[in-house]
């Protein structure tokens, strides 16, 4: 819906258990995605679905996390398979309180095609 309000028509959403979307099928019948953008719970990713992220390989990943442990331990992995980080910007979303939302922008290391 906001794509439409905003007029952007190059977008696509998919909804669902993303270590299953993310497969070979869904590489072939869409080519493989620029961004793809992370929001997990607070135990973070699992290796399992990173693991499907870094073969995908999009040129950039956006991680929004709000659980700094989870959140390094899952850059820990993202940046030994083929991503650095580039940007980190922590969003105080929860004012007089201790959490803290960090978004951070991560871009592939190696130029695939």
């Amino acid at each position: 819906i906001n794509s439409e309000i905003n007029g952007i028509g190059n977008t696509a959403f998919y909804a669902g258990d993303m270590k299953q979307v993310l497969c070979d099928e869904f590489v072939a019948a869409n080519g493989r995605p620029d961004v793809i953008i992370l929001d997990p719970p607070r135990a973070g990713s699992d290796e399992r679905f990173l693991s499907a992220v870094t073969a995908v390989g999009p040129e950039r990943v956006v991680y929004v996390s709000c659980n700094p442990e989870t959140l390094a331990r899952d850059l820990g992995y993202l940046t030994r398979h083929g991503y650095r980080v580039t940007r980190i910007q922590p969003v105080d979303m929860f004012p007089h309180t201790e959490h803290i939302e960090t978004v951070v922008a991560l871009a592939r290391t190696d130029s695939r095609t």
